[in-house]
C-alpha cells in the first residue's frame, strides 16, 4: 500500500499533570504533536504507511520530536532540520464547567521560517496515494503557505488525492497576508475538505441558503459548485456539555447527505486531536470500505475514542473502532 503524507508543524506540548492549574504546576509532561502529524500517525497506528513532512531545529529538541513520531510508525525521512527553535504549546486540561485553555509560543519557530526549496516534492510523494493538510499551515507564514501550495500542486500533477482541514484560526494569520485571499487557492487543489459553517463563512463568504433545514448539506453543495475538485466535504457535529462530557456525530456531503448517530462521551480525558482522529478515520475508512458512510461511521468512532485518551495521538486499533462500531459502548473490561 502507498502512503499518506501529511505536511505541517509539530509543536513540543507542555501540560501540567492532571488538570492542574497552570498557577498550581510545578512540572509539566512534555509530548509532540501537531494537526498533520496526529492524522499520519493515527493512520500507522490503523496500519495505514504514513509519511510527515515538516521542519524541525538541528537541535536535541528536533530529534526528539522526530523520535516521538517514529516510534509511532510515521516515515520521518523527509524531515528538514534548519532553523533555531521548535514551536510549543501549553495546555491546561479543564473539568466539568472550566474549559481547558491553550498558549502558544511558536512565533519565529524551524516551521515558519522553512526554505520552501527545500521540500521536493516530487521525490516526497513518489510513494504516495494522498497528501493530507490543513488550514493551520498556510496561516503561520508566507514560506509555509508556499511550501503546501507547491505540495498541493505536485500532488494534483501525479493524481493523488488531497485532503485538508480548513481549519480556521483567526489569530494565527499574522504576515500581513489574509486566510480568503491564500485559502481559496489551497482550496480549490482538494479532494476531500473539512469545513464547517462557520468556516465556510469567515473563509469563503457561503451561508446556507435562507430557509434551508439542512445548513451543512447547503454550505457544502455551495463549495463544491465554487471549487469542482471537490467531490466530498465532511465535518464533526459537536453537543458540548461541559468541559468532561461530548457529544458527537459525524456529517458528509458529496451529491447527498449522511449523518451518523451521536456518541456520548463521558468522562473526556482529552479532547485536543479529535479532529484529526475523525480525518484519520475517515482517510482509513476512504482505503479500506465500501461506501462513505463507512467510512464515516468509522472516523467518527475513532475521533470517539480519541477523547478517552491522553496526549494529541489517537492512539487506537482498528478492532477497537469496530468494537465500538459493533454497539460496544459501555466500556466494559476486556480481559
Amino acid at each position: 500500500m502507498k502512503q499518506v503524507v501529511t505536511f505541517g508543524e509539530i509543536m513540543l506540548r507542555l501540560s501540567p499533570p492532571l488538570n492542574y492549574r497552570f498557577t498550581q504546576a510545578a512540572s509539566f509532561e512534555a509530548t509532540y504533536g501537531g494537526g498533520e502529524a496526529n492524522v499520519g500517525a493515527a493512520l500507522a497506528g490503523l496500519g495505514v504507511p504514513a509519511a510527515h513532512v515538516t521542519c524541525f531545529p538541528a537541535n536535541e529538541l528536533g530529534q526528539a520530536a522526530t523520535q516521538s513520531f517514529q516510534r509511532l510508525g510515521v516515515d520521518m525521512s523527509h524531515t528538514v532540520y534548519s532553523g533555531k527553535r521548535l514551536g510549543l504549546y501549553f495546555l491546561e486540561v479543564g473539568a466539568s464547567m472550566r474549559a481547558s485553555k491553550v498558549v502558544y509560543d511558536r512565533a519565529d519557530s524551524a516551521f515558519a521560517d522553512l526554505d520552501p526549496a527545500a521540500f521536493d516534492w516530487d521525490e516526497i510523494l513518489k510513494n504516495a496515494q494522498w497528501l493530507h493538510w490543513t488550514g493551520i499551515t498556510p496561516a503561520i507564514s508566507a514560506s509555509a503557505a508556499q511550501a503546501i501550495g507547491e505540495g498541493i500542486q505536485a500532488a494534483r500533477r501525479t493524481g493523488l488525492t488531497v485532503s485538508a482541514d480548513v481549519n480556521y484560526r483567526r489569530n494565527l494569520w499574522q504576515y500581513g497576508q489574509r486566510a480568503q485571499d491564500v485559502m481559496p487557492d489551497l482550496v480549490a487543489g482538494c479532494d476531500v475538505v473539512v469545513c464547517s459553517e462557520n468556516d465556510a463563512d469567515d473563509l469563503f463568504g457561503i451561508r446556507p441558503e435562507a430557509g434551508v433545514e439542512n445548513k451543512f448539506a447547503s454550505i457544502s453543495e455551495q463549495l463544491m459548485t465554487r471549487f469542482p475538485q471537490i467531490k466530498q466535504v465532511i465535518s464533526t457535529r459537536r453537543k458540548t456539555q461541559s468541559a468532561s462530557h461530548e457529544r458527537i456525530k459525524g456529517q458528509l456531503f458529496d451529491g447527498s447527505y449522511s449523518e451518523t448517530p451521536y456518541y456520548d462521551i463521558t468522562p473526556v480525558v482529552d479532547r485536543i486531536g479529535g479532529g484529526d482522529a475523525f480525518l484519520g478515520g475517515f482517510i482509513y475508512g476512504t482505503l479500506k470500505y465500501a461506501t462513505p458512510q463507512e467510512a464515516l461511521h468509522f472516523a467518527v468512532v475513532a475521533s470517539a475514542l480519541k477523547h478517552t485518551i491522553h496526549g494529541d495521538v489517537n492512539l487506537v486499533t482498528v478492532a477497537e473502532v469496530e468494537h465500538v462500531l459493533q454497539g460496544n459502548t459501555t466500556g466494559r473490561l476486556v480481559r
